[in-house]
């Protein structure tokens, strides 16, 4: 016996998988929650298979549901070709597109390119998950991630998108008002700003113990954009990227000649939605972004 399939009704299944919450699922797909309930109640009926449990924690994937998530995956990804490809070469671009993104280069760097990628492709929504954690491409957390290190797992297409600077800075104000700093061992006498140790998302980030060894670190957060803020108002030194520490006048760049990181952003994509229009659309602005500001990124402006 062959079981006809409504896709809606494995779109409402593969949303709740992702977000396990009714509640969640409705507002992403526009809908009340209790059309969220009925589509899944469906697909389970026609399958007569339980496929979620519910806990404190929101619906979570019964063994059934963990076998259904692939198939209903690849379905996912046929959906999306057809929708891109049926229009012809001259189709308006359309559908949602997220990107994983760390937070620094997130906010104080792509969002200041959005208006470009907007007046390009007006019908394409971007959503960005700001975050320095690994964002999980095989439960489709996002459709793109930009990443610190190149993942060694999954079915990805990975590729280099960018290197980047790093460098020491300071206000004036706050150099006014403390002892000079002619070398590195002069550093030891000065307050710094860092990550929290416990919470960093990637060992990458603690560069600066590799720096200055054991620096007097006065105040921590998980943030980066919490350090830049905290940094421009004077709270202390801290390590920033070139491409947003430049831009102000008010930051000093310390021992350029002797502290400089450079790191590398990757760029990723799970291998069945790389050669979507719409995934495509985002990575070649990516590409045309970064390469059009090296310079900046590089903090050789």
């Amino acid at each position: 016996m062959i079981i006809i399939f409504d896709w809606n009704d494995i779109r409402f299944f593969l949303e709740l998988s992702r977000k396990g919450r009714l509640t969640e699922v409705a507002k992403s797909l526009k809908v009340d929650h209790t059309t969220v309930s009925r589509r899944v109640l469906a697909l389970e009926e026609k399958l007569d298979a339980k496929l979620f449990e519910a806990t404190s924690r929101g619906f979570v994937l019964t063994q059934a549901g963990e076998r259904l998530l692939p198939e209903a995956e690849v379905m996912e990804s046929a959906s999306a070709v057809i929708q891109d490809n049926v229009g012809g070469e001259n189709q308006t671009l359309t559908g949602t597109v997220r990107l994983g993104v760390p937070e620094g280069f997130g906010s104080q760097f792509l969002a200041k390119e959005l208006a470009v990628f907007q007046s390009l492709h007006p019908k394409i929504e971007l959503e960005f998950v700001a975050n320095d954690r690994f964002v999980s491409l095989s439960k489709r957390e996002a459709d793109l991630s930009i990443t610190l290190a190149r993942p060694q797992s999954g079915r990805l297409i990975s590729r280099k998108l960018t290197d980047y600077r790093l460098r020491l800075y300071a206000t004036r104000t706050y150099l006014q008002t403390h002892p000079p700093i002619m070398s590195v061992e002069d550093l030891r006498s000065h307050n710094f700003i860092s990550y929290i140790d416990e919470l960093v998302p990637d060992p990458q980030l603690l560069y600066l113990n590799d720096v200055i060894g054991n620096p007097s670190i006065g105040l921590k957060s998980s943030s980066i954009v919490f350090q830049f803020q905290a940094t421009l108002a004077g709270a202390g030194i801290s390590i920033l990227h070139c491409f947003v520490a430049d831009e102000y006048p008010e930051l000093v760049c310390l021992l350029p000649d002797e502290i400089e990181i450079e790191r590398t952003y990757w760029l990723n994509t799970p291998e069945d939605i790389h050669d979507l229009a719409r995934i495509k659309a985002v990575s070649q602005f990516l590409s045309d972004v970064v390469g059009r500001q090296r310079k900046k990124l590089l903090g050789e402006n």
